[in-house]
């Protein structure tokens, strides 16, 4: 076990019928008091919302409490990489990505003026691809894509699991896919709206992000026009610490068309991707990145996959997270991720209640 304790997974069907066979005892109780001691010394959903504890001390963070203090000798060399890393490397990075966000402005509103047509569709892809590296540039990052006869295709709708807003980036820095997304304010806003000019990215204003069946029309409409760029789509809703990947949203598998899907892997010694929102806005979060060492990552191109006959889109969705977890090396959980922010959902806790109803029942112990 990686965690504090170690649990035993024993489904509860199981593990209650070790300690009696038909009727209802007290001892049950030992069960629910076992699984509510875990959660509260460490719950495995929690966990994922926070940066993830290095063996090592990799001269960024302390992520810790044993590297509080190690040695005279690593101090010494702590000091002289923050000299580095904000004297050196964050001046050059912070012009490289003022170059890339301003060539991207600048470049997605000229090509947004021409016609629809295949050199406007080549010139904006040029953009994108020229603007998207620059910025890679800017974090240092060093990426690794594989398989890349996997890659998305146009018409199809590419899913990945989701750790930084820089996940766009790392992917168009190899290809360029068509966001979707909420329409933001302030600088965010200045580039969305510059870049829907070139490129049919699909922005929701907030009133009609909360419309699914309004979401799901516009986004059938994009797939099935096989001129159009891939659907870039994080199903997961929310920035997970790379650790794991959690419940798939149905609403990106009920589209239609065919399932591309990509897993990312980022290598925490070099620089910490995750951006937990919950304690650093986005500011914040951008200076702590590119004053790290670099950003480094895998990103595994897999085989497309559609829905088979018979399956309903949870089963789908379910079915592509698997893969996922399974290629990026990462866990897999079927929390849904709003949990980041919201209380546990009453169903939940009455889901128990009901198994164990049910499992009474079916031995004869009521009535």
């Amino acid at each position: 076990s990686q965690g504090i304790i170690e649990r035993d997974e024993t489904p509860m069907e199981k593990e209650i019928a070790r300690l009696h066979r038909v009727d209802f005892e007290f001892s049950d109780i030992f069960y629910f008091c076992r699984k509510g001691f875990e959660a509260i010394v460490e719950d495995e959903v929690t966990q994922r919302f926070s940066s993830e504890e290095l063996v090592s001390w990799n001269l960024l963070t302390r992520t810790n409490v044993n590297f509080h203090y190690i040695s005279l000798r690593l101090t010494v060399v702590w000091v002289i990489g923050v000299i580095v890393r904000y004297c050196f490397l964050l001046p050059l990075r912070f012009t490289l990505a003022a170059i890339g966000i301003t060539s991207m402005i600048v470049g997605t509103t000229m090509v947004g003026q021409l016609p629809n047509s295949s050199v406007k569709n080549y010139l904006s892809e040029v953009v994108h691809l020229t603007c998207s590296r620059i910025l890679v540039r800017a974090l240092s990052g060093t990426i690794h894509y594989h398989n890349k006869e996997n890659k998305p295709q146009k018409g199809g709708i590419c899913v990945a699991n989701h750790t930084s807003p820089i996940d766009a980036i790392i992917l168009t820095n190899d290809g360029c896919y068509a966001m979707v997304g909420q329409v933001h304010g302030g600088l965010m806003g200045v580039i969305q709206r510059a870049t829907v000019k070139a490129c049919p990215h699909v922005w929701f204003e907030r009133s009609e992000i909360k419309d699914r069946h309004l979401v799901t029309r516009r986004l059938r409409e994009h797939v099935a026009d096989k001129s159009k760029l891939p659907i870039l789509i994080f199903p997961e809703g929310t920035c997970i610490n790379n650790t794991s990947v959690m419940m798939f949203k149905k609403g990106s598998f009920e589209i239609g068309g065919t399932i591309y899907p990509v897993a990312i892997k980022y290598d925490p010694q070099f620089g910490d991707a995750f951006w937990n929102s919950s304690k650093y806005n986005i500011v914040s979060y951008l200076l702590r990145i590119m004053t790290s060492w670099a950003i480094v990552c895998n990103v595994w191109y897999m085989p497309p996959m559609v829905r088979k006959e018979g399956e309903d889109a949870v089963q789908f969705a379910n079915r592509v997270r698997s893969a996922i977890a399974h290629q990026g090396g990462l866990t897999e959980l079927p929390w849904d991720g709003g949990l980041k922010r919201a209380k546990v959902k009453d169903t939940f806790k009455e889901e128990q209640q009901k198994n164990y109803s049910k499992m009474l029942v079916r031995n004869g112990s009521i009535g």
